[in-house]
C-alpha cells in the first residue's frame, strides 16, 4: 500500500462512519465498494478487510455512547449471544460457498434495497395503527443468528440490516445504534479472527489487507466517535430517514455494480 492509497482509505473512513454511526451501523457496508472499485482490494480478501475496519473503527463510536450510558442492555447481550456464533458461519460460507464478487453484490443488494425502501416508507407514512410491537427476546436472538451469519458473508458485522429491521420494528434508534455497533465490533473481531485461521490453509488472499484495512479503521475510529457524538441532537425521524437511505443507497449501488 503506498501513501496516496492509505490516505484515500483514511479519508473514505471519516467521511462513512461520520454518516454512519448515529444509526448504528459501522460503515463498513459502503466501504466495500470503494475498496473493490477505488483500492483495489482482491475479493474475498476484501471481506476480512472490511472485518479489521470495524475492529479497529468500531471503539470511537462505542466509547462516546459508553459515556452517555447507551451502550449496555439487554438488546446489546442479545446481538452479541446471536450474531457471534452466527459470524463464524458466514466466514465458512463465504470462503466456500461464496467466492464470486458478483455474486456477493448480488445477495447485498437482493438483502438491503428492500430493508431501506421498507424503513423509508413506513417513516414517511406511518400506520394509523402506529408503529408496530417490538420483536420479542426470542426473535431477536434468532434474528441476530442469521444476520451474524450474513455479516460474516459481507464483512459488514450485520448492523446494516439488524438496524432497519429493529428500527422499522418499533425499536428507537437511540437504542438500536449502540447494540448494533457493539454487536458488529465483536462479530468482526470474531470474523476477522476466523479468516485469519482459514487463510493459513487456504491460500493468501483470505487475510486482511493489514495496512489499509488499519488506514480505514483510523479514519472510521474519528468518524465514528464524531458522528456517535452528533446523534443526539438529531431528531428520531431524521435518523430513520438516515437508516433508511443508506441502505436503499447501498442497495441500488450493489444492483447497478452487478449489472454493469
Amino acid at each position: 500500500m503506498d501513501w496516496s492509497t492509505g490516505t484515500l482509505g483514511f479519508a473514505a473512513g471519516v467521511l462513512i462512519a461520520l454518516v454512519t454511526a448515529p444509526v448504528g451501523v459501522s460503515g463498513a457496508v459502503f466501504l466495500l465498494p470503494v475498496q473493490l472499485s477505488v483500492l483495489g482490494v482482491p475479493s474475498p480478501a476484501v471481506t476480512p478487510t472490511n472485518l479489521l475496519y470495524n475492529v479497529v473503527a468500531g471503539p470511537g463510536a462505542l466509547l462516546r455512547y459508553r459515556r452517555g450510558g447507551l451502550l449496555y442492555g439487554p438488546l446489546t447481550r442479545r446481538l452479541i449471544a446471536g450474531t457471534l456464533p452466527g459470524v463464524v458461519l458466514g466466514a465458512l460460507i463465504r470462503v466456500f460457498a461464496v467466492p464470486g464478487p458478483a455474486v456477493f453484490r448480488l445477495l447485498v443488494a437482493a438483502l438491503v434495497l428492500p430493508l431501506g425502501l421498507w424503513l423509508v416508507a413506513r417513516t414517511l407514512r406511518p400506520t394509523a395503527a402506529g408503529p408496530p410491537a417490538e420483536p420479542s427476546p426470542r426473535t431477536i436472538t434468532a434474528l441476530a443468528v442469521a444476520i451474524g451469519a450474513v455479516g460474516g458473508v459481507y464483512g459488514i458485522g450485520g448492523g446494516s440490516i439488524l438496524g432497519p429491521i429493529l428500527v422499522g420494528r418499533g425499536v428507537p434508534v437511540a437504542q438500536v445504534a449502540p447494540a448494533a455497533l457493539a454487536s458488529t465490533f465483536l462479530t468482526s473481531l470474531v470474523g476477522a479472527g476466523t479468516f485469519g485461521l482459514l487463510s493459513l490453509t487456504g491460500g493468501d488472499d483470505l487475510a486482511p489487507d493489514w495496512l489499509l484495512g488499519l488506514a480505514c479503521g483510523l479514519g472510521g475510529l474519528t468518524g465514528g466517535y464524531l458522528g456517535a457524538r452528533l446523534q443526539p441532537r438529531l431528531p428520531e425521524r431524521l435518523l430513520r430517514l438516515l437508516l433508511g437511505t443508506l441502505a436503499t443507497s447501498m442497495g441500488v449501488l450493489y444492483a447497478a455494480q452487478t449489472l454493469m
